[in-house]
């Protein structure tokens, strides 16, 4: 087992500073870079995958040089033909090595994720190293006790606490997480920081969790990069980020680092053990195994090799017998403005 990085921004997933996150991330994925973003966050809104589709945009233009390859997971609603519980739609997420979450309603997002096939196959993926990224809602949600920022600053409910979908509980830790932490879009009037709520009822809600609750805060375009193999929490954006415990907090700026055992004791958990069915594991390593099928072998590789060399001598009759020794071990080559592809015969 191999635990993959996981980011947290505060805001700005497709500005400047979120941008270079994401492709410090990428630097450090082999390739080639599979990258899934989830639909669910957003999924009551008429146009989620319009939400998500700009995330996909802007990373396909931001890592271009990473050659990604970007799949919309669909996985909107329970009970509905794009349920997290649906294996078909989740496919990609299989064999993704980064998976994104952002914007939404954080109520709704660990209310349609708890418990399902999407979220096992998920925190499964982060054991077997892919790397994890949540924005906005996402940053809510994933931790362990959920602000519920709509119901408080849209609809006028009174400060309470939600169960979130407890990413670390796994871990044995106990962290919440909130993004949006230094926002001033109220001016002098109105005091909008910690995620729209402001000061007075961001303390009520903290108060409503258990003592040991930490929690982060994540100023906006600003975020943290954990690295859970070396035990390490890097600082990243235009900002700072906050952790709160035992009553006291400390700001870490950009570009600092801090210990992961800040946020509590980190027991990595047995992968097959901890919370996660054993068909859930089985039927990642059956997808994994299928795409394995489905890329060519070496000897192919080599092969097209020496006729992409071929051709730029304009040996074609060598051209040709190497397209015929690669059909006969059941592959079609395609000559593309981009060059030669490959398909299964």
């Amino acid at each position: 087992m191999t635990l993959g990085r996981i980011a947290f921004l505060g805001s700005g997933e497709t500005s400047l500073a979120g941008g270079r996150i994401f492709e410090t991330l990428a630097r450090l994925i082999p390739d080639p870079l599979r990258i899934a973003i989830l639909e669910t966050p957003a999924g009551f809104e008429l146009n989620a995958s319009l939400v998500a589709g700009r995330v996909g945009d802007f990373l396909k233009t931001r890592l271009q040089n990473y050659k990604p390859t970007i799949n919309l997971i669909p996985a909107r609603k329970k009970g509905t033909e794009f349920s997290p519980d649906n294996p078909d739609i989740l496919k990609p997420l299989m064999r993704a090595n980064m998976i994104f979450m952002g914007p939404g309603s954080p109520s709704y997002l660990a209310r349609q994720l708890r418990g399902t096939l999407a979220w096992d196959v998920v925190r499964a993926r982060h054991r077997q190293g892919a790397t994890l990224v949540f924005a906005s809602a996402a940053t809510i949600s994933v931790g362990q006790w959920v602000l519920p920022v709509y119901e408080i600053y849209k609809v006028g409910e009174d400060v309470h606490v939600k169960d979130g979908l407890g990413f670390f509980s796994d871990f044995g830790m106990h962290v919440s997480f909130v993004p949006h932490w230094n926002n001033a879009e109220g001016g002098v009037d109105l005091d909008t920081s910690r995620c729209f709520i402001g000061m007075e009822r961001f303390e009520q809600w903290r108060k409503l969790t258990p003592a040991e609750n930490i929690i982060v805060g994540l100023d906006e375009h600003s975020g943290i990069i954990m690295d859970c193999e070396k035990g390490v929490c890097g600082v990243h954006g235009v900002s700072s980020v906050s952790v709160l415990k035992n009553g006291l907090a400390e700001m870490y700026p950009s570009g600092a680092s801090f210990s992961l055992s800040e946020l509590g004791t980190c027991t990595p958990p047995d992968p097959l053990e901890t919370g996660i069915r054993p068909e859930v594991w089985q039927m990642i390593l059956d997808a994994q195994a299928a795409e394995e099928e489905d890329q060519p072998s070496e000897e192919v590789l080599a092969l097209l090799e020496q006729r992409k060399q071929a051709r730029a001598e304009k040996d074609f009759a060598a051209s040709d017998r190497l397209r015929a020794e690669i059909a006969a071990l059941g592959w079609r080559v395609k000559d593309t403005k981009d060059g030669q592809q490959v398909e299964r015969a």
